[in-house]
């Protein structure tokens, strides 16, 4: 059985083009980098649920999530963890309440993602 060629064929290689991508690539490693693991956290579905209400709803408790998405507070508490951890949202004490919320400066990375879930978009422009 013949093995695949994955060598490059080009004849000519744009070295200007290469150093000035290679330059954009190392100014942006660090959002790229930030964006990354945002994207990572969010890409568990409850957790993208969260992030969702706690985006429409400003801010909600552990009980009110479980409440919402049917499920026990410990497995609740456990996916606000990992978003506090990688910072996507904080919490605020109000009493013996600690409410949830997003990250103001986080919150920027989903608004277009979940301004689609409002739309109900997102299945039209996924193949």
């Amino acid at each position: 059985m013949k093995e695949a060629n994955n060598s490059c064929i080009r004849v000519f290689a744009d070295t200007d083009h290469i150093k000035t991508c290679k330059t954009r690539m190392e100014k942006v490693s660090e959002t790229i980098q930030t964006l990354a693991s945002a994207l990572s956290l969010a890409g568990n579905e409850v957790r993208l649920k969260i992030l969702f209400l706690l985006y429409e709803e400003q801010n909600l408790c552990v009980c009110d999530l479980s409440d919402v998405l049917g499920m026990n507070v410990s497995a609740i508490s456990q996916h606000l963890r990992k978003l506090k951890d990688g910072n996507l949202i904080k919490s605020k004490k109000t009493g013996q309440t600690i409410f949830y919320f997003l990250n103001p400066e986080n919150a920027p990375l989903f608004q277009t993602y979940f301004a689609l879930i409002e739309k109900d978009e997102i299945n039209n422009t996924v193949a």
